[in-house]
């Protein structure tokens, strides 16, 4: 592999124009090509073949004006200054309203005096929207209309707020601020660490690059396939953080190769050809691990991931082709300091020394440090670990609604007054869709029934049609609380019970139930992708270093750093240790949260071992000393991994300062995820595990290396013919 991509890496550097043209070619073709396909990403989440989603389908098909999303107009009066029921109010909510039965994609208008859901105070009441279209659907110009036409009440002095599947739903708008807060964060840590204007930017205008052409491109397919809102985010956070490290671990070498003397022609080959390998490989395990979400089952995550792991591989593309050719216009500046008074004295001082020596002599003292207390180090860092991991024993799964929204969002503001009102329950209705009734008693029959079970606060018909009911049933718990769950199931497992003799077919659908289901459908599937992405992780490893104790070693300490990030979430998110730190309200722990952590975390943590371990194969295969090669690969990888890292933590934190809280807790999740992994695990317990094991954790039976071939990750194989090539080139210019 190393030969291929020394090759690869001398076309690029030698025509570095057409390669720089292409990809800014490809960049403008998908800029283009998006904004033409008019794709916009969306935020419903389904699972086809689950109840919720079959009792959606029957409403398509029998009652289409209720199949598709709902709002709920929250109309309230400030306590002592009047009542909705007040004649003004009454007559004003009345003839708002009415206004909306003209507003494209309704279907039904409900007022609160038609429900009777006004509260005991009279100060609260609701009104409903029912929608034609499904909520990702409805559009900003209904929305608006709504909106318009509730001016007159708002004028009269009653508030208003929605709440809903559509209005505002909890559409996620992505934000340019994160990302930007990330580059210029991570050019900073470049500027200390290699201390050269054009070294700092080389990764992060390759990044750059990388990301556009994805995003765009994502954009585009987005006209075609439903793709979810975080996808976007997922996408630009691995695509900057993963385009800037890859092209770091390159960069890092090659600046290395040019203060040992070499040519900016012959070292950027070199650079690819040795770094290069290792990068492919961390590559390789992401986008496995990110495409492994397709074994799920769910469509809205398979998507997710794929759209992931397209950024990823642009990434690694970027690094071995545009950043080779972005090198060669370089040439020798990237080794040169760059004075900006900017980083202070103490900064510009750090970036000196690191502008004169490649080697980060602080890593080389931790790395001593560590194999010479590897016991000690060993049991502290598996310790703090597992006390980080011990709130993860209480993970409550749910999918984000308007109670956990920000206090000034509408939605929330809705939520919140829904509750005070009239229970938690109203903000979660579940929609028990019979079909095959056949007579009008059979409804009130099965209505009855349902309101003998426990957390059920009220129940009520709502239209019979075409030989469907539709029953709206009110929980006494709100939509997240695990008792829903549990009256969801028993009406599934009790449904023979609630049907009788009405011969009818009963179906527990709604919003509240789809998202269930949903959380529900994630967890089942965690084992068998954990078990899908961690055996074919472990075959690449075991490809890539010929061993099978350093494959076993990464993912025991991946999975310490994943529970332990997720320990960290949950008492931040759902304890609510974080609340006043990030703004948010404590709730529960997004569902598909702890598969998208195995994924990423997963794929970057195996990015930092392929590039540590990797130097310690170097050195060990140079002296064969097992410990002594443990300490010098991990001081000589120490101060690029760490500059990676902090590069990554940065661009997650960033996106912790969004309002989104679904935003936030990805952002919290993935940033603590890589600062464990990274700091803990793959600079400190690796090195610790490797030193106590020593030569014996490179061994491998004859016949593997018989039978496998060796990708050459440490770049040996190349080194010697570059040595054979220069012998013979020699000993041609002395026969001449």
């Amino acid at each position: 592999m190393s030969s291929y991509l020394y090759r690869l890496a001398r076309f690029a550097y030698r025509r570095r124009r057409l390669v720089l043209g292409l990809w800014l070619v490809a960049a403008i073709a998908a800029i283009a090509i998006a904004q033409a396909s008019g794709g916009k990403t969306n935020d419903t989440f389904s699972i086809p073949g689950t109840e919720s989603q079959n009792a959606a389908a029957v409403l398509t098909a029998k009652l289409p004006a209720f199949s598709g999303g709902q709002t709920t107009i929250v109309f309230a009066t400030q306590h002592g200054t009047g009542k909705v029921t007040d004649a003004a109010d009454k007559a004003a909510i009345q003839s708002a309203m009415a206004g909306l039965k003209a507003v494209p994609q309704v279907s039904v208008v409900t007022t609160p005096f038609q429900s009777k859901l006004i509260s005991p105070s009279g100060t609260i009441a609701l009104g409903t929207v029912q929608w034609s279209a499904p909520a990702a659907s409805v559009t900003d110009a209904s929305l608006n209309a709504v909106k318009a036409a509730m001016a007159p009440v708002q004028a009269k002095g009653v508030q208003v707020e929605y709440n809903g599947s559509v209005y505002p739903g909890w559409r996620v708008t992505i934000s340019e601020t994160p990302e930007l807060v990330g580059i210029v964060i991570a050019f900073i840590i470049l500027m200390i660490t290699f201390g050269a204007f054009a070294a700092a930017g080389m990764p992060i205008l390759g990044a750059i690059v990388g990301v556009i052409t994805t995003l765009m491109g994502i954009t585009a397919v987005a006209s075609v396939v439903t793709i979810a809102s975080a996808s976007t985010t997922v996408a630009l956070m691995l695509g900057l953080s993963c385009g800037i490290d890859y092209g770091l671990f390159i960069l890092s070498r090659h600046r290395t190769n040019l203060l040992n003397g070499m040519t900016p022609e012959e070292s950027v080959p070199l650079a690819v050809g040795t770094a290069g390998s290792a990068v492919v490989f961390a590559g390789l395990t992401v986008m496995i691990a990110l495409c492994g979400l397709t074994v799920v089952g769910i469509p809205f995550l398979s998507v997710m991931g794929l759209a992931a792991a397209a950024s990823v591989a642009v990434a690694l593309l970027i690094a071995l082709t545009l950043v080779p050719a972005l090198l060669g216009f370089a040439g020798m500046r990237v080794a040169k300091f760059t004075r900006l008074p900017l980083l202070g004295a103490r900064a510009e001082r750090t970036a000196r020394r690191s502008a004169a020596d490649p080697d980060s002599p602080a890593g080389a003292r931790w790395a001593r440090f560590v194999v010479r207390r590897r016991v000690p180090v060993l049991i502290g860092g598996i310790a703090l670990l597992g006390a980080l991991a011990i709130p993860a024993l209480s993970v409550h799964l749910g999918l984000p609604g308007a109670g956990s929204d920000p206090a000034s969002s509408t939605d929330r503001q809705a939520y919140d007054l829904t509750t005070e009102g009239f229970g938690a329950g109203f903000n979660g209705a579940l929609l028990i869709v019979a079909q095959d009734v056949n007579r009008p008693a059979a409804t009130s029959q099965m209505a009855a029934a349902l309101t003998k079970l426990p957390d059920v606060a009220t129940v009520t018909p709502v239209t019979t049609q075409n030989g469907i009911s539709l029953i709206k049933v009110i929980p006494k718990s709100g939509p997240n609380d695990p008792v829903t769950a549990t009256l969801v199931n028993t009406i599934r497992g009790d449904r023979a019970a609630i049907e009788g003799s009405t011969g009818a077919h009963i179906l527990v659908g709604g919003t509240t139930a789809s998202n269930i289901d949903v959380s529900a459908k994630l967890s089942g599937a965690l084992p068998v992708f954990l078990i899908v992405v961690v055996g074919l992780a472990f075959i690449l490893l075991t490809f890539a270093f010929r061993t099978i104790l350093v494959p076993i070693k990464s993912i025991l300490g991946f999975l310490l750093s994943m529970v332990a990030a997720l320990g960290a979430q949950v008492a931040m998110f759902q304890w609510g240790w974080g609340q006043h730190i990030f703004g948010i309200t404590p709730t529960e722990t997004i569902s598909f949260l702890p598969i998208i952590m195995l994924a990423i975390i997963f794929g970057l943590s195996s990015d930092y071992e392929v590039f540590v371990v990797s130097r310690i194969k170097e050195e060990y295969t140079r002296n064969g000393d097992g410990r002594r090669a443990v300490a010098r690969g991990t001081g000589h990888s120490a101060r690029v991994v760490t500059a990676a890292a902090l590069i990554m933590f940065s661009i997650f934190v960033a996106f912790m300062f969004t309002s989104n809280p679904t935003i936030k807790a990805i952002g919290f999740s993935f940033a603590a995820g890589v600062f464990l992994d990274a700091f803990v695990v793959r600079l400190t317990l690796v090195p610790a595990v490797m030193a106590i094991i020593g030569s014996r954790i490179w061994y491998h039976p004859r016949w593997f290396a018989r039978y496998v071939p060796d990708p050459d990750i440490e770049g040996q194989v190349l080194d010697e013919r570059l040595a054979e090539g220069a012998l013979a080139r020699e000993r041609t210019a002395v026969s001449r």
